[in-house]
């Protein structure tokens, strides 16, 4: 099984493949060299996901590609399974188990601010929000600090600040008791963004769910009793320190992978 993000935010769908011991051996590709895909035009992402999506899969000879990246998925998605012959798996904003948490109403949105304004999100919340208020924001530098704070590094506080006040500054965000993190990464500084909030609400992401999704697509391939296998691919930016957070997370060897060859 092939994970794909643009950094390291699909580690925290990667912990969710493990705790569901899948038994199946998982390579993570990293687009470094393009991080983060939060702040890139479409029309580039658009090109880039497709090309390093297929390279990753005939490097690895994937049975199955999770999108572990919101940004992309609400994109790609549909362009990237019209070029592959594997199941295809997008992580997309959880507006549906949202809506069936909250008591007030209210649900907070937290993304990339690529992610806030898709019509894909668009059409999440007018088919799953049954009515409810969602508060949207799109956090601006949240997917790196947290990509920091994988490294070893003191991420900006007032990051954690800005993207808490993002959602509950607003008109209705005294009534806010659901916020969806809509980015694979903000679940590994979900513990920063709770410490920032003025008060406990419910924090919900897709992992657990893709978990699920994997297990019922991978069904004939599974073995529960194996130990999960995993390797790390990157696109050569930011190389030695994704090398040793992949290492930390139980990767057992990172490789960088090339692209140019897929047009």
């Amino acid at each position: 099984m092939l994970v794909f993000d643009s950094g390291l935010g699909g580690l925290s769908v990667v912990n969710a493949i493990v705790n569901a011991r899948l038994g199946v051996d998982l390579f993570h590709l990293a687009d470094t060299a393009f991080f983060p895909y939060g702040e890139k035009a479409d029309a580039d992402l658009m090109v880039r996901v497709p090309r390093v999506i297929r390279a990753g899969i005939a490097a690895v000879s994937a049975d199955l590609v999770i999108i572990a990246c919101n940004t992309a998925s609400t994109l790609a998605l549909d362009v990237v399974r019209g070029q592959v012959d594997i199941p295809v798996v997008g992580v997309v904003p959880a507006i549906k188990p949202a809506a069936t948490l909250t008591r007030t109403g209210t649900i907070g949105l937290l993304a990339t601010p690529k992610t806030v304004t898709r019509p894909y999100t668009d059409a999440l919340i007018a088919q799953f929000a049954m009515g409810n208020k969602v508060l949207r924001h799109g956090a601006v530098g949240l997917a790196g600090a947290a990509e920091a704070k994988l490294a070893g590094q003191t991420p900006d506080p007032d990051i954690f600040k800005a993207s808490m006040a993002g959602l509950f500054d607003q008109e209705g965000g005294e009534a806010l008791d659901v916020i969806v993190l809509a980015c694979t990464h903000y679940p590994l500084v979900q513990a920063e963004l709770e410490a920032c909030a003025p008060r406990p609400v419910t924090w919900v992401d897709s992992g657990e769910a893709i978990a699920r999704r994997t297990a019922f697509l991978l069904e004939s391939h599974l073995d529960t009793d194996a130990p999960t296998l995993r390797t790390g691919l990157t696109t050569g930016g930011k190389d030695g320190a994704t090398r040793r957070v992949l290492s930390d997370f139980g990767f057992q060897s990172t490789q960088v992978l090339s692209v140019e060859s897929q047009l």
